[in-house]
């Protein structure tokens, strides 16, 4: 959106009429869950018992807990695509943009889809160049990392591109403050990046109920689950899914989908009395698009980096490595989103478990 390569009103979608028939849809606002009696509470005085609590409720942008950050200069040289004002407002801002000193900053992690700031990088690398003022534009990506991304051969590859594409590279830039009027970002140990234009990934917590239900969330408000069974330890009737859940992974639309198989299940088990499956493997699988219409595509899971290869199988999509037609794979995910895996049916060939065969487990 920020680059003008889609639109609100194919991205927002009416709630409910996603949903089957035969599932109670009720939309209120959550005062807090009563763990001990098992009961949610909403606003309105109404109460939802439960013997399954299934916390789904996401992660919250929180750019207020940053000193200045929504002060003076926020929506007109500071922004987020993180929220939709805030993509809508950042594409009349880049288009007005003619030269000077981009930053694209990730205040703190956990954050939701962490490749996103970096696909943000190279895609203005790439609109830049379309306008012809790429050469009056300075790209910079400040990051609380130590590189540009966690895992060593993910970052390999993606740092590689940071520097092939003239991006500069910030690390253990952990954002303490914003001066939106001066053009600075701040870190917490007092370095300063000046910018012309800063596009701020804020901080993340777990929805605000979370805080407001003793024994229920952890000190960011995400929910503590088992990452093998997404069962929380405290209190064995509730689960969580999602960027709600505080696992090991990537806050990422492909772990809340491949979690979403254990835990079905898992549920069920749980109801009948039976042993949980402790199958999940933080599965994470990620298109990064690149510019230039190509993208590049990682599988991993908690405890195997991101390999060269091909997915799902070994004439697959490439991994690792830009192509065409990753691009075309990222496109064709928005229809398979809609129409396949938000209703609930299963991608053939593509489960919850990582599939090893078309990998090299030869590091890159």
């Amino acid at each position: 959106m920020p680059f003008g390569l889609a639109q609100p009103e194919h991205l927002v979608r009416s709630r409910p009429r996603q949903l089957h028939d035969g599932i109670d849809y009720k939309q209120a606002r959550i005062e807090r869950v009563d763990l001990a009696a098992r009961t949610v509470h909403l606003v309105g005085g109404i109460r939802l018992t439960y013997d399954v609590l299934v916390v789904a409720s996401g992660a919250a942008l929180l750019p207020e807990e940053t000193e200045r950050l929504i002060g003076e200069g926020w929506g007109e040289k500071v922004f987020t695509f993180y929220d939709l004002p805030g993509a809508v407002g950042l594409n009349d801002a880049l288009e007005r943009f003619e030269g000077g000193r981009v930053v694209v900053n990730v205040a703190d992690l956990p954050i939701k889809c962490p490749v996103a700031p970096l696909e943000f990088a190279f895609l203005a690398d790439w609109y830049f160049q379309r306008r012809g003022i790429r050469d009056r534009v300075r790209l910079t990506y400040a990051t609380p990392l130590d590189a540009a991304f966690t895992r060593p051969v993910a970052d390999k590859a993606l740092g590689g591109l940071l520097a092939e594409k003239g991006i500069e590279l910030v690390t253990e830039f952990t954002l303490g403050e914003v001066d939106g009027k001066g053009g600075l970002l701040v870190s917490y140990d007092e370095r300063e990046v000046p910018f012309d234009l800063a596009v701020v990934v804020p901080l993340h917590g777990g929805a605000e109920y979370v805080g407001r239900s003793p024994g229920l969330g952890d000190e960011l408000g995400f929910i503590p689950v088992d990452p093998h069974t997404l069962q929380h330890p405290d209190h064995p009737g509730v689960f969580a899914i999602g960027d709600a859940a505080g696992l090991p992974a990537s806050k990422a639309g492909s772990v809340a989908h491949f979690a979403g198989e254990v835990l079905t299940h898992n549920i069920g088990r749980f109801l009948a009395g039976q042993p949980l499956d402790a199958s999940f493997d933080g599965h994470t699988n990620c298109f990064v698009e690149t510019g230039f219409h190509k993208a590049l595509l990682i599988d991993f899971t908690y405890d195997t980096e991101p390999l060269p290869g091909h997915f799902p199988a070994a004439f697959g999509l490439p991994l690792l490595k830009e192509s065409h037609a990753n691009h075309l794979g990222k496109l064709a995910f928005e229809w398979l989103y809609w129409h396949s895996l938000l209703p609930g049916r299963e991608l053939p060939g593509v489960g919850s478990a990582m599939p090893e065969c078309g990998k090299n487990r030869i590091p890159a």
